[in-house]
């Protein structure tokens, strides 16, 4: 996927929208971390077959640095004005996993684990639990990180079965540092 070089993060995530074409009708009133999550999931999501996977199997588990700080911001700089209430919505750093919820039918398990860098020991331990409880069978996860200028995402969707082999603490941390690098 081409997208010009030197595009504004928000730019960047509108070019990246029309070409991908999610159709989710909330978009241009989500805040840079919902849609950034929502594109990831698109993309990732597009090559997984969910059609077997009940909604209340599906779970999803992401980390970040700054959780929805840039909203935060936005919105306490709005307070000597009317805030609006459409900012507002975006300040709870769980948000974006509602929305990518709502897009894909996601009703299992959620969390959004704020932390200093992508952890994947606590990543990998988080979603096997998830999976020995057997009540997943498909879990969206990952790093998600939006502030300022800058957009860090790297998801994975792993299925039950393949969690123990191929979604271990050394394959997670080896696509963490090419993101990194």
């Amino acid at each position: 996927m081409a997208l010009e070089a030197g595009l504004s993060a928000a730019n960047f995530l509108q070019a990246l929208y029309r070409q991908v074409q999610p159709a989710y009708p909330k978009w241009y009133k989500m805040d840079k971390l919902s849609q950034l999550g929502l594109l990831a999931a698109e993309l990732l999501l597009r090559s997984v077959d969910q059609g077997a996977t009940d909604p209340f199997g599906k779970a999803i588990v992401l980390q970040s640095a700054h959780g929805c700080l840039d909203t935060d911001l936005r919105f306490v700089a709005q307070l000597d004005d009317i805030p609006s209430p459409a900012t507002f919505v975006y300040t709870l750093p769980n948000i974006v996993i509602g929305e990518i919820s709502i897009k894909f039918d996601c009703k299992g398990e959620q969390a959004m684990l704020l932390c200093e860098k992508p952890d994947a020991g606590m990543l990998e331990a988080y979603v096997h639990s998830l999976f020995a409880e057997g009540h997943t069978g498909l879990c969206l996860c990952g790093w998600l990180d939006a502030f300022g200028e800058s957009l860090s995402a790297t998801m994975f969707a792993v299925t039950a079965g393949e969690e123990g082999e191929t979604f271990n603490k050394e394959n997670i941390q080896q696509y963490f540092d090419h993101e990194q690098g």
